[in-house]
């Protein structure tokens, strides 16, 4: 710590007495540092791990008054057991990076604190708060009309292209896919084969879960619809026009056009496969932005997730909760730390080192921000695609419910089952599990 720092150089000059006086005090300013745990999680590639550690040892070697003490939990969904787990057994971290669409639960189940309460201490209105960030984010972050969370680290799903591939196929790298029909017709041209292997497809997509359900959900947007009702936490719409259109069109991608493979893929997979060239394109988030520009070995370029009927994506990411259950001094260390960590410096530093968007506005308005932006246009592409964005899908126990989804892509990508067998089985199943959620608000559903 700083002051203990100027404390030994102090001590050289000094009496005996004197310097153990100084010695106590400087013991007594260490001790007095209130220690909060912090948990967070990485979702994507790349050395995020890291660089999140580093950010944390900046806040610790600030300040005097607060230890913050981080650990990596995982992906999303293990963070939010451990967090959950922690809570229920008495010992909830003050503070956790938490995927924003598990928001919702941890309000339900009365875990975290309103950030409101924070905002009205340090005298400012949830309404300015949220002026900087960007309109799309504020969904997820606001349950029943209040704030529960301060967006940290955003994504959209952006089309990644090889652009020496393009060039290969007698294609503009330039103008990447903007349409399904363009997509089709692309990767048509981009795949290659040894007799009746395919050793290069057209496109890849992340099949795992809940990746698989959040890129779906961009196609859902893109052919008119919408996945949940981003309103009510209750209802889903596997069973409609709009979503089992978006599943034949990945069905047609693989099983009639050859374009992707009939495999589970995860991203770490389709990452490897696009480096490697056996994939041309690929949808991943923007949080892979940096991964790519630092390993690919080839010129790329990225574009929007292409269209049906409109543009649309929903919106990834995580933010900052602050949990109940803690001491006082401990509520106050946790705010000090979430106020720092998302001011716009550590989140412009946060953004051009990962590939996340910023999600305060002013972060851009920063010079080295600037510079970056005009350095690297493809970090534009995500704020640009802003405009279609919408919230990312959540609704009561989110994980479970978006698994029969999750499943039925997966049975109908591998080729096991067809569109018509796997939709109704999805939504009969989502709505049993969502019937205690509509019983204690007393709605009846369909039988």
């Amino acid at each position: 710590m700083k002051s203990f720092n100027r404390i030994k150089k102090i001590i050289i000059t000094l009496p005996v007495a004197a310097t153990i006086v100084i010695l106590m005090i400087g013991v007594s300013l260490s001790a007095a540092a209130e220690k909060i745990n912090f948990y967070f999680p990485t979702s994507v590639q790349g050395p995020l791990t890291r660089e999140m550690q580093k950010m944390v040892k900046q806040y610790n070697e600030m300040n005097n008054d607060v230890k913050v003490i981080a650990t990596f939990t995982g992906s999303y969904e293990e963070t939010s057991i451990k967090a959950s787990a922690a809570v229920k057994a008495g010992r909830p971290p003050a503070v956790a990076l938490m995927s924003a669409n598990f928001i919702h639960e941890f309000v339900a189940d009365k875990q975290i604190e309103p950030i409101e309460f924070f905002l009205k201490e340090s005298k400012q209105t949830t309404a300015a708060f949220l002026s900087d960030f960007w309109p799309g984010l504020h969904a997820n972050a606001t349950v029943n009309g209040k704030l529960y969370a301060v967006p940290f680290q955003n994504s959209t799903p952006i089309l990644y292209i090889n652009a020496d591939h393009f060039r290969e196929a007698g294609l503009d790298p330039d103008n990447p896919p903007k349409t399904w029909e363009e997509l089709v017709a692309v990767g048509k041209k981009l795949i290659k084969k040894e007799g009746e292997k395919t050793t290069r497809y057209g496109l890849m997509l992340p099949m795992q879960y809940n990746y698989v359900n959040w890129v779906f959900q961009g196609f859902v947007m893109s052919n008119g619809g919408q996945y949940y009702n981003a309103h009510y936490l209750g209802e889903v719409y596997y069973d409609t026009s709009t979503t089992r259109g978006a599943l034949q069109f990945y069905s047609d991608l693989i099983h009639k056009h050859g374009i992707m493979p009939a495999s589970i893929t995860n991203s770490k997979q389709v990452s490897t496969d696009f480096f490697a060239g056996r994939t041309s394109m690929m949808i991943l988030s923007t949080g892979t932005l940096s991964h790519v520009r630092n390993n690919a070995q080839f010129k790329y370029n990225v574009g929007f997730v292409p269209s049906k009927v409109r543009n649309g994506v929903p919106i990834g990411g995580a933010s900052m909760i602050i949990f109940k259950g803690i001491t006082e001094k401990e509520r106050a260390a946790a705010w000090d730390f979430v106020s720092w960590l998302t001011a716009p410096e550590q989140l412009g530093s946060w953004s051009r080192f990962s590939g996340y968007f910023a999600p305060r506005k002013s972060s851009y308005e920063m010079p080295v921000m600037k510079e970056f932006m005009i350095k690297n246009q493809d970090a534009a592409v995500a704020l640009d695609q802003l405009q279609y964005a919408g919230p990312w899908y959540s609704t009561f126990k989110t994980v479970a419910v978006a698994k029969p989804m999750g499943d039925a892509i997966q049975a109908v990508v591998t080729g096991k089952k067809t569109v018509g067998e796997v939709i109704p089985e999805a939504q009969r199943k989502a709505d049993e599990l969502l019937k205690p959620y509509n019983a204690f608000h007393g709605y009846t559903q369909k039988q």
